[in-house]
């Protein structure tokens, strides 16, 4: 999550299509209005231990508005895990809190 996270600041296309499930994989992302990320916060983890095959993990991610307040984007993404890799799966955005 952190990785994703961190590859959505950096605006890395490559890295966030090379981490999703083959199963919800976009070909391509379009990161031109991708806003300026600036914290992460996990809410809470499920499953995703050694041994686990799947997890989830909620989150609330801050990031500047074009008027320069500070938006939150509140997801719970799940995650599976193929031969030892984590792969983001799909998730579900909570409405403005």
């Amino acid at each position: 999550m952190r990785s994703r996270f961190d590859a959505f600041k950096r605006g890395d296309e490559a890295w966030l299509l090379r981490t999703w499930h083959a199963s919800t994989r976009p070909e391509h992302l379009d990161l031109t209005d991708n806003p300026t990320w600036r914290g992460l916060q996990i809410v809470q983890t499920a499953l995703g231990a050694q041994g686990d095959e799947t997890g989830m993990v909620e989150f609330r991610a801050t990031y500047l508005n074009e008027d320069g307040s500070i938006g939150v984007l509140h997801e719970r993404s799940r995650f599976e895990r193929e031969s030892g890799t984590w792969f983001y799966v799909d998730g579900v955005h909570f409405e403005n809190e």
